[in-house]
C-alpha cells in the first residue's frame, strides 16, 4: 500500500471533523472528556499548521499531527487518527515509522500522549513506546531509542 502525506488545509476541515468523531468519540465519552462539534473543531484546528492528510493509494485517510520542538529536542505526535475503514492496515504504523526514523537521525526524543480508553496505546507499546507521564485521563508515552532500535 502506499501511504503518503500531503499538507492539510482549511478545505480539509469537513473530513477532519467526520474522521475526528468517527475515530475519537467513543474513547472521549469513556473517559469523560467532552464530544462537542465545538471541541472537536477546536482539536482539529490546534497546530493546523503541523497536520497532514494520511492518504492510501491516493484516498484521504486520516490524519497525522506532529511538530519539533526544540526547546525539549523532541518531536511530539499531536494527533494521528485513521479511519476506521482502513485500521488494521499498517497506516498509522507506516507514518510513526517515518517520524522515528527522522527522529533517530537526529537523536531527538518522540513523544504522544493517548487517552487511556484508547486501544491505539496497545500499537504505540508494540512499537517502543513507553509511558513516562499520568494525568486523570492520559498517558504520556515517550519512545525509547535505546531499547527499540
Amino acid at each position: 500500500m502506499d501511504v503518503s502525506l500531503t499538507k492539510a488545509t482549511s478545505d480539509d476541515i469537513p473530513f477532519l471533523l467526520t474522521l475526528r468523531q468517527l475515530t475519537m468519540n467513543q474513547y472521549l465519552e469513556e473517559a469523560g472528556m467532552p464530544t462537542t462539534e465545538e471541541g472537536h473543531l477546536s482539536r482539529i484546528q490546534y497546530k493546523l499548521d503541523c497536520a497532514n492528510i494520511i492518504n492510501a493509494n491516493g484516498v484521504p485517510v486520516g490524519l497525522f499531527k506532529a511538530e519539533f520542538q526544540k526547546e525539549h529536542d523532541q518531536w511530539f505526535i499531536i494527533q494521528i487518527q485513521v479511519h476506521p475503514d482502513y485500521q488494521n492496515q499498517g497506516i498509522g504504523n507506516t507514518v510513526i515509522e517515518r517520524l522515528l526514523s527522522t527522529a533517530s537521525e537526529s537523536a531527538s526524543r518522540v513523544r504522544l500522549s493517548v487517552i487511556k480508553t484508547n486501544p491505539a496505546r496497545d500499537l504505540y507499546t508494540r512499537m517502543g513506546f513507553e509511558s513516562v507521564e499520568e494525568s486523570d485521563c492520559e498517558f504520556t508515552m515517550e519512545y525509547n531509542m535505546v531499547n527499540s532500535r
